[in-house]
């Protein structure tokens, strides 16, 4: 029993025989094969265990931060969506407006050259008071629909995380050339209109008339022939009419956008949803 354990006492190699590497990895004041790979295996399953671990709260991490960014993307998605159902209503509005102004210009270009001292006075169906559109010629109504979330976006740089698809539905809502066409025409285009109007008024009108009031019906009325043979007042209206036209139908087209864009966000905000929904309940 004695001489037994003296042999487990004395197994392994004194220290002092081995070569530089093993003494560096030898501990005590013997070397064994047995316990050498017993520590490596002890160190490589405390490795893996570190390892494993450090890897796993990574991607905790990492899926996080992809469930934050998820959630930020449809977030903006739905804000993007409700913004263009109001660009769309704006649109709408416009349209009704844009129609009854061309209607009412119409019908007064129409009549121009009736011999009647009210030619140029329609009646408000509001109150039944006379009132000249002319009255209000210089007046002009730029299209500047709502785009307070897609500036926001713009600014923090989450359009990355829209996609190219999303991406290019978004800018050719906001920034397509149809709309800055539409844009143009309704501000600097018509603004040659008015212009030419007032410098009309300021450089002619006011030499060959007594008192100017365009506010007065009945200076309508007392100039009714004047104008009648006012033909650049009539061509500008003329002009005027074209570009109204033009603009209706840019309006029907834009409008025409948005209720696909909105649609096809409306479907990707769907999609995103429930994807979102089934990897959070699987996480």
């Amino acid at each position: 029993m004695s001489e037994s354990n003296g042999s487990k006492e004395e197994r392994g190699i004194k220290k002092e025989k081995l070569n530089w590497f093993l003494r560096i990895i030898t501990l005590g004041d013997r070397f064994s094969i047995q316990d050498f790979f017993d520590r490596v295996k002890k160190g490589f399953v405390e490795f893996l265990i570190v390892f494993f671990g450090v890897l796993v709260s990574f991607g905790v991490e990492s899926q996080g931060e992809d469930f934050g960014d998820r959630e930020s993307n449809i977030d903006n998605l739905i804000g993007l969506r409700d913004e263009m159902k109001d660009i769309q209503q704006y649109t709408q509005i416009y349209i009704e407006e844009n129609t009854w102004i061309r209607a009412l210009y119409t019908k007064l270009y129409d009549q121009w050259e009736e011999n009647r001292d009210s030619v140029f006075l329609f009646i408000d169906e509001t109150d039944g008071q006379p009132y000249s559109p002319l009255s209000f010629y210089n007046n002009y109504n730029p299209f500047n629909p709502p785009r307070v979330v897609y500036e926001a976006i713009k600014l923090d740089g989450t359009f990355r995380f829209l996609g190219s698809d999303v991406g290019r539905l978004v800018n050719n809502t906001y920034d397509g050339t149809d709309l800055k066409y539409l844009m143009l025409n309704t501000d600097r285009e018509e603004k040659v209109y008015v212009d030419q109007f007032e410098s009309q008024v300021a450089n002619k009108w006011i030499f060959d008339l007594d008192k100017i009031d365009l506010y007065d019906t009945d200076f309508w009325v007392k100039n009714r022939k004047y104008f009648q043979r006012e033909k650049f007042l009539k061509y500008n209206l003329f002009k005027r009419l074209g570009l109204w036209q033009q603009i209706s139908e840019q309006l029907v087209d834009y409008d025409a956008t948005l209720e696909r864009n909105i649609k096809k966000l409306d479907s990707v905000i769907q999609t995103k949803d429930d994807e979102f929904v089934f990897i959070y309940w699987w996480f």
